[in-house]
């Protein structure tokens, strides 16, 4: 059975992280995503760190399920046999900084003449207008300007902190790949494409609002800086290393005082109700940690456990990929790929019972697939051979 996505063509030109992320997201759900790459390289992240076979582990974790042409785009006849292509494509998705598109000739009105029905995906950093809009842009300038390292520094009076990861980047592609679906189904609906942007910074801040923006909420009563959560986060240290438990309703507090033996903390009117608790977090969180320093993890998690406290251990990434509960999920599978030897990845997170997901094929050679996916967009072997010689497509070396 084909993924649910069978039948839709995407026509990819983005790098880096966060458009092929989310081009590798609707490929494992079944669409034809065809990744365009220059042939002087081809995607950044091909050059990066950690590589074996030829490939970089950034690479074969964001390009599975995609076929790869080289084309140069800026030979005419590249162009040409690009356009060749998107006519018969549903999406075309591409990540330059807003204006490069259409100075290479590639922006929306170039490929609606192509296709007019197409889904239109520009993604950004900043945004496609605004000061910043033709910036240069990373991951982190992105956490600074969104307000998000000062939500992770707890409170706006501490020295702003990054998230250690590209969460922006990664968001980013989560996001841009469910606004596809749904520009792709309004188009089942209408007939008609549309254009889609999408920035890092849009992304990051409708994702904070949902919990981390209450101090701006009500128009008028805007506190004046976020207030502090607590300096101790959730992660507690015991005598052979740490665990995480997390504690809200009123059954849970009750709960936590009889794992812990410390029935007293039920009278402290420091906590007697959960605003209580809230307010008094440090206190709270502080005591907690001094109890569980004095035994295990398994000891600890075993009583929390027992009393239906939310817990679990903290596991390194070599240990995440053998835990029992990782393992009955089947999350982390293993695939061979030809160049870079066997592979261990997460499978794509959403499973469907009645379209699921084959086992991936593995992330392509750079323009592997020029001269196959130009032939299905009508051109011949000799016109193959004509703009194989006129310098329009790459090698399809690795």
């Amino acid at each position: 059975m084909p993924g649910p996505l069978e039948g839709f063509r995407i026509v990819d030109l983005t790098s880096v992280i966060s458009g092929p992320l989310a081009t590798m997201i609707l490929a494992d759900q079944g669409a034809d995503v065809i990744k365009v790459e220059t042939p002087r390289g081809g995607d950044f992240t091909r050059a990066s760190a950690n590589r074996r076979g030829g490939f970089s582990a950034s690479f074969v974790n964001n390009n599975r399920n995609k076929r790869s042409i080289a084309l140069d785009l800026k030979n005419p006849r590249g162009l040409e046999a690009l356009m060749a292509i998107v006519a018969g494509a549903d999406v075309f998705i591409q990540n330059f900084r807003p204006g490069v598109a259409e100075r290479i000739g590639v922006g929306e009105e170039a490929v609606r003449a192509a296709r007019p029905d197409i889904v239109y995906v520009s993604i950004s950093g900043f945004g496609h207008r605004g000061p910043l809009a033709r910036r240069p842009v990373y991951d982190p300038l992105i956490q600074a300007i969104s307000g998000l390292t000062t939500v992770q520094a707890g409170s706006d009076e501490v020295r702003p902190r990054l998230v250690r990861t590209i969460l922006p980047d990664k968001l980013t592609g989560v996001t841009a790949s469910q606004a596809v679906t749904a520009a792709l189904l309004a188009r089942e609906r209408t007939g008609g494409g549309q254009h889609v942007w999408i920035s890092m910074l849009d992304s990051v801040i409708a994702f904070l609002w949902s919990s981390d923006m209450g101090s701006q909420t009500f128009v008028g009563d805007e506190l004046p800086q976020q207030a502090a959560q607590s300096f101790i986060d959730l992660i507690y240290e015991t005598s052979d290393g740490y665990i995480s438990v997390a504690v809200q309703t009123d059954k849970q507090w009750r709960g936590l005082t009889e794992a812990l033996e410390r029935p007293e903390w039920l009278d402290d009117p420091r906590f007697g109700t959960q605003e209580l608790r809230q307010v008094n977090i440090d206190d709270r969180l502080g005591l907690t940690q001094e109890v569980l320093k004095t035994n295990s993890s398994a000891h600890w998690l075993a009583r929390l456990e027992a009393a239906d406290i939310p817990c679990v251990p903290v596991l390194t990434r070599n240990q995440m990929i053998s835990n029992e509960q990782i393992a009955a999920n089947e999350v982390v599978i293993e695939t061979e790929h030809p160049d870079a030897g066997r592979l261990r990845q997460a499978r794509p997170a959403a499973v469907f019972s009645e379209t699921p997901t084959p086992t991936p094929r593995p992330a392509p050679r750079l323009g592997a697939d020029t001269e196959a996916v130009l032939g299905e967009a009508g051109f011949d072997a000799a016109e193959i051979g004509a703009l194989r010689e006129a310098g329009a497509f790459g090698s399809g070396a690795a």
